[in-house]
């Protein structure tokens, strides 16, 4: 529906892929973004003072990707 195109999804590359996978299936536009470049530790201490709890997700979903198969 037409009405799917009002709203973008932007998410950080990494997190939540089967939602991301999922919402363009469903048809919304999704953006992932990496940040880079000598801006990404700012953006990392910023995401991370703003939500504390931003530090667990982070570090399991990086220790997920690092398993074998993961």
């Amino acid at each position: 529906p037409a009405d799917r195109a009002r709203v973008e999804f932007q998410m950080l590359y990494g997190i939540r892929r089967d939602l991301q996978r999922r919402l363009a299936s469903e048809g919304y536009p999704v953006r992932v973004y990496v940040p880079y470049g000598t801006e990404w530790y700012p953006y990392l201490t910023r995401r991370l003072a703003e939500r504390p709890a931003n530090l667990w997700f982070f570090v399991s979903s990086l220790a997920r990707e690092l398993r074998p198969g993961g």
